[in-house]
């Protein structure tokens, strides 16, 4: 751990925002004595809140592989009785109960339903977790959606991304993401780029802004402000569509070959 460094946590709609290195969040859901948690990258503070809170952690939940999603798993296991959920065809440090499309996650004394959804491309195992908390639409993402962004493709396609996206999409606009990175800025700079007439990108990018000056989560985002403001979303978009064939200077006739160009453009973005 940096020097200096200090674990901060904030609850955002009765779900905690857990920080871990530069810019991770762990997500924690809990009730009066349990919790479960998203994505552990680090373990370290996760057992500070759990400690400080007086929480006993039952269950951690992965979306895929990648070590700053699943690093503190082990020494979580080691201090707590949690059960390990996560991708079935991915390598994970640990996994009680692995999961496909259609499997279910339930903890009824947290008040919590989720189902998993398949979203390969930025992984080619990556899942999602998808239903309510309490009551109100929720979905823990991982690194497939990002606010006005998504994941590189480091083992899938980009139709698998756009078919994953696509899933995601057809949720209820209400829908809270809860991604696991505070990329909002740099993305909204890129997607503003992008689409610099989009008035509801504009409004978001301003109240991102203030969001970060007071040191805040921008996340959750909605599936409702995605559809408006995320390039990748959006690649149906005359708008997007234009600008996209222009960047990258040639024909641009499906979807699928809007949503790669717009890959390329964001990952050379700077």
């Amino acid at each position: 751990m940096p020097e200096g460094h200090s674990f901060v946590a904030q609850t955002l709609n009765g779900i905690t925002a857990v920080r871990a290195f530069n810019d991770n969040y762990i997500w924690l859901i809990a009730s009066e004595k349990s919790a479960i948690v998203v994505d552990p990258g680090q373990a370290e503070p996760v057992l500070e809140i759990l400690s400080r809170l007086k929480l006993e952690l039952t269950a951690i939940l992965l979306t895929h592989h990648h070590q700053d999603h699943v690093g503190g798993v082990k020494k979580l296991l080691e201090t707590t009785g949690a059960k390990v959920w996560g991708p079935a065809t991915e390598d994970l440090p640990h996994c009680d109960n692995p999961l496909v499309e259609g499997d279910r996650f339930e903890d009824r004394k947290i008040g919590i339903e989720l189902s998993v959804l398949d979203v390969p491309g930025h992984t080619a195992g990556h899942i999602a977790f998808a239903g309510t908390f309490n009551g109100e639409p929720v979905l823990f993402c991982g690194d497939t959606l990002f606010a006005t962004g998504c994941g590189r493709l480091f083992e899938g396609t980009a139709q698998q991304m756009v078919s994953s996206l696509a899933k995601l999409a057809a949720l209820p606009t209400s829908t809270k993401v809860y991604c696991a990175h505070e990329y909002t800025l740099s993305n909204m700079r890129w997607a503003l780029t992008v689409d610099p007439e989009n008035q509801d990108l504009q409004s978001w990018h301003q109240i991102a802004v203030n969001q970060r000056n007071l040191n805040e989560p921008t996340i959750p985002s909605t599936i409702g402000q995605e559809l408006a403001c995320n390039p990748f979303m959006r690649t149906q978009q005359k708008a997007v569509v234009n600008a996209t064939t222009q960047w990258a200077n040639r024909n641009l006739d499906t979807p699928v070959e809007v949503f790669a160009a717009l890959r390329e453009w964001k990952n050379h973005f700077r």
